[in-house]
Order: structure tokens, then sequence, then C-alpha cells
């Protein structure tokens, strides 16, 4: 497979299983949280599709086309861990959250989840969501949309 054919898998797969996780957090409270802005295009779907919602955005740098800059008080700029903690410390609460870092490096990758995955499970609410595309520990991985390739986009339920 091609590398852009690739990127369309991705990129569907991101829009699939991100409306499908909006309908289904629909009666949760809570805010929704985004890990990793880059240019801006989820966090954007995620605006135009929650647009009740609270978006909250951890990234290290603030680089996002100009049309999709989340307001001053809703991005956290950092090393994920701090501000992970800072949202923990003030009561966040997330009925959603999408886990969108990398490096490009799969072994990287993955342990960065593992070593994140800690402090997101104490932020979600009972039900809540997180879609995913690297694995994470200690939340319940479910099926998400039959759409999405499951080695593709993973899926967990908060308990």
């Amino acid at each position: 497979m091609s590398r852009l054919d690739s990127m369309r898998r991705r990129l569907t797969a991101q829009i699939d299983g991100l409306n499908w996780a909006a309908e289904q957090i629909t009666g949760l409270t809570g805010d929704v949280l985004e890990l990793g802005l880059g240019n801006g295009r989820t966090y954007d779907h995620l605006r135009e599709n929650l647009p009740g919602r609270r978006i909250r955005v951890i990234d290290r740098v603030l680089q996002p086309h100009p049309s999709c800059v989340p307001p001053v008080e809703d991005f956290m700029q950092g090393e994920a861990e701090d501000m992970l903690a800072a949202l923990a410390a003030e009561g966040a609460m997330m009925a959603l959250a999408h886990y969108d870092f990398g490096y490009g490096d799969k072994a990287r990758d993955v342990a960065e989840g593992a070593k994140l995955s800690p402090l997101i499970v104490p932020l979600m609410v009972a039900g809540g969501l997180v879609v995913s595309q690297q694995p994470l520990v200690g939340i319940e991985q479910i099926a998400g949309p039959d759409t999405i390739d499951p080695e593709r986009y993973l899926f967990y339920r908060a308990s």
C-alpha cells in the first residue's frame, strides 16, 4: 500500500472513529481532550461536531492552521505529563479524549502511550471514550465502528 493510500485510510478512520465516539458520549457530562494539535484538523472536526463541549488541547508547540487555533484558555503548551497533571489538579473531567501524539517511530510511540495512560485514565468520566492511534494501558479496550480496521485505530471506555 502506498503512503498516500495509507494516509487516506488513517484520515477515514479518524473521521469515522471521532464521529462514532461523538455519538457514543451523548448524555455524558465532561469536556473533550485533544492530545496533539498538529495542524488542527481533528480539533476542527471535534469543534464542529461537538459544539456544546469545551475542547482542551495539549501540544508541545502551537502551529495549527490559522483557522484552527484553540482559545488561549483551552490550549496547554508543554510536555504532556505536566499538562495532564495540571488538568487533574484543576479537577477537569473528560467525556472524550483523542490521543494523537506520535513521533513516527512505533516503539517510541507505544512507549509514550503506555507512559501517559495512567495520567489520562483518571481524567475520564465513567463511560467516557478514548480514541487512539497508539495502544494505551489501564483502560478497557472496546470495539469501535466496524468501518475501521481494529489495527488502525483503537477505542477505550473508562469505567
